[in-house]
């Protein structure tokens, strides 16, 4: 997978792409990551990628030309395949695990991090094929959005991770919050890893981790549940805890 990266402040990107799993992932060949300073793109002779809003207003709004331009480089010598091209902004689509598991079958993903106001509406409506949002608040520039998508997409892709069963299981890729983990000592400061976990007896340790699942979503996040198809198991054992929890107050 390809990464094309159009940002002001290209240097924001040099220790994370260069430090553990994705700096891994390019050294395998993996992934490529191409971080291109769009100014460099400009036609302005003051080296301007950004102008004041017609109709007026504060701040100031990026112009289209850079930007079409730079993208149309980053896109050079791919006849025949069309990148998903990403605008990092509040407005967008809310980023989710569902959202990383989709972006990673791409050859190609191209992400315009913003400063300033804004972005010329035409940006928007002729140049771009998503819009982003990675939540409900507002960054100085696209830059850190961006960081996350590369990320989290990234960790995805076949022979990243050490482990492949790592990102089928994490938090949101089952539609669960994830189950508790332990590791050695098997007892610490009086406390004590679940029996279960020890008894090497695997589908006993499947069920606790699916019920330890279901149990921290129902605690945390319950909204979720309504979105996942539940067995008649998964049901029984939710009805079980509510009834619990009832109790309790």
């Amino acid at each position: 997978m390809k990464f094309s990266i159009l940002t002001l402040f290209p240097d924001m990107f040099t220790g994370v792409f260069q430090q553990s799993i994705l700096k891994q992932a390019q050294e395998k060949g993996i992934v490529e990551y191409n971080v291109i300073n769009f100014r460099d793109y400009t036609k302005d002779k003051h080296n301007r990628v950004d102008d004041y809003p017609y109709g007026g207003g504060g701040g100031m709004v990026l112009t289209p030309q850079p930007l079409f331009d730079a993208v149309e480089s980053a896109k050079r010598g791919e006849e025949g395949s069309t990148p998903r091209v990403i605008l990092l902004c509040p407005q967008g689509e809310r980023y989710s695990q569902r959202k990383a598991e989709e972006l990673s079958k791409e050859e190609h993903i191209v992400l315009l991090c913003g400063h300033y106001e804004g972005y010329d509406e035409r940006i928007r409506e002729h140049l771009v094929t998503d819009e982003i949002s990675i939540g409900d608040y507002v960054l100085t520039g696209g830059e850190i959005g961006a960081m996350v998508i590369a990320d989290s997409v990234t960790r995805l892709l076949p022979g990243v991770l050490g482990n492949e069963t790592s990102a089928i299981t994490d938090s949101h890729s089952t539609g669960l919050l994830e189950y508790p983990h332990y590791t050695r000592p098997a007892s610490y400061l009086g406390h004590d890893v679940p029996e279960v976990l020890l008894s090497g007896h695997h589908e006993k340790i499947a069920r606790w981790r699916r019920e330890q699942s279901l149990k921290r979503t129902y605690e945390r996040r319950p909204e979720l549940l309504e979105e996942i198809e539940l067995s008649k198991e998964d049901r029984q054992f939710l009805q079980k805890l509510k009834e619990s929890h009832d109790k309790e107050l």
